[in-house]
């Protein structure tokens, strides 16, 4: 079993707090000003993926050049207002194969990406596209 991940959040002022994982480099301000909790669950989403798929795409030994996860979420109306719906859409730059682009995204959402999976236990239907913007 993995060591557990520690981290704490610490309110700073009005409804400003300031999180910090033991071990890392950065701290996230939550609340007013800084960005919303589920706000950051999307961007963990898209973040996660992303790794993934840059990874998977240079094992395949394809081009990329560089990629962006765009990432939108609807959420319920009644609480706890936990997102119904996610998409993602990738934007694959280089000259990569569409079907190594595809199944890299495959093996990201269905495999790989812990965020994704939490999303998706969670009961929210998560959808992607994705293009690939060829470099001449």
């Amino acid at each position: 079993m993995s060591e557990p991940v520690k981290g704490k959040v610490e309110w700073f002022k009005d409804y400003q707090f300031v999180g910090h994982i033991e071990g890392d480099k950065c701290s996230v301000i939550l609340g007013e000003g800084g960005i919303s909790p589920m706000k950051l669950l999307l961007l963990s989403v898209a973040g996660c993926t992303a790794y993934d798929v840059v990874m998977i795409l240079q094992k395949m030994r394809e081009p990329i050049k560089g990629l962006e996860v765009e990432i939108s979420g609807e959420r319920r109306e009644e609480h706890p207002r936990i997102y119904s719906k996610v998409h993602l859409h990738y934007k694959i730059h280089g000259n990569v194969s569409e079907e190594k682009a595809k199944r890299a995204i495959e093996l990201s959402q269905d495999k790989y990406c812990s965020a994704s999976a939490h999303i998706k236990l969670s009961g929210a239907k998560l959808t992607y596209s994705f293009e690939i913007v060829r470099e001449d």
